[in-house]
């Protein structure tokens, strides 16, 4: 640890620039301050170090041997603080212009492109780095301070040590391939039945499982057929005739839309779920989290 008696930068920058100009009244407007302010500072910092340091005659000030020691050891100490400082600007505007974005898989595939394009072209300069993963893996990366942001989807909650704010809404849906029986279904799904197949669903730790599993939890929960970790994977189960599988409608619509998958209507199931943006609840936000956050819901 420092001893007490060190001196803060200010005063030595002070004593370097009487040393140069010979003059409290010169080194106080260099330093946009009042003669008596620096003069009071230089008491201070004698008294500080136990050692006279200036020597005021009617001509000016000039150090005394003392001062002159402690002024040429003051300026190793100011090179340093000054080399420190650009260290740290140079740090501070690299972060400025870099955004570490987390995001689950759903919003990484169908909303994420658009907002990131939207930054871009805002901020040509911006520097991105985007992982893709579940919603659990996405909050323990914002946690751990390794994405600036994150992107979930599942239960609107309170998620320890994050903040979070919502973008907008999303359902999940049952789609299977044209030849299932429940492609030519008249009636909706209960609840009752669709927990009663074997489905092809999210791994563990997805937000869309965890949506799926609370709508089914009344009837006992999800019986899986396959588990997989990604969307595109369970979009080409689905269209091999696998079995049915629950997606967001944001995954399924270009399938749908094609004719290579149907969409099957449920009734009394819960399904709805929120897409949340989350980041470090001590931190402030960002900028370019700002400027992304703008993006995601204009």
């Amino acid at each position: 640890m420092l001893p007490p008696s060190t001196p803060d930068l200010l005063a030595l920058e002070l004593l370097d620039s009487i040393a140069e100009l010979g003059s409290l009244g010169r080194a106080a407007a260099r330093h946009q301050m009042s003669q008596p302010a620096v003069s009071m500072r230089m008491s201070q910092l004698e008294r500080r170090l136990g050692v006279s340091l200036l020597l005021r005659t009617p001509s000016g000030t000039r150090l005394t041997p003392a001062g002159e020691r402690v002024a040429t050891l003051s300026r190793r100490v100011l090179a340093e603080a000054q080399a420190m400082m650009r260290g740290i600007e140079a740090l501070v505007a690299a972060e400025s212009s870099h955004l570490r974005v987390a995001a689950s898989l759903t919003v990484a595939e169908h909303l994420l492109p658009g907002w990131l394009a939207a930054l871009h072209q805002e901020s040509p300069d911006v520097v991105l780095s985007v992982e893709v993963t579940n919603s659990a893996r996405v909050l323990d990366r914002v946690r751990d301070g390794l994405a600036d942001v994150g992107f979930v989807e599942g239960h609107e909650r309170a998620l320890p040590g994050l903040r979070t704010v919502p973008l907008r809404g999303d359902r999940l849906v049952v789609v299977v391939d044209p030849a299932h029986p429940w492609a030519r279904r008249t009636s909706p799904l209960t609840g009752a039945e669709l927990a009663a197949t074997e489905l092809i669903v999210r791994e563990a730790g997805s937000g869309t499982r965890e949506i799926l599993a609370a709508g089914l939890a009344p009837w006992g929960g999800i019986r899986s057929r396959l588990e997989l970790g990604s969307s595109a994977a369970i979009l080409a189960a689905a269209r091999r005739g696998e079995g049915p599988a629950v997606l967001s409608a944001l995954a399924v619509q270009t399938d749908v839309d094609a004719g290579r998958l149907v969409l099957v209507a449920t009734e009394g199931i819960d399904l709805a779920r929120v897409l949340r943006a989350v980041w470090p609840e001590d931190r402030p936000l960002a900028p370019l989290v700002n400027r992304l956050l703008n993006a995601a819901v204009s």
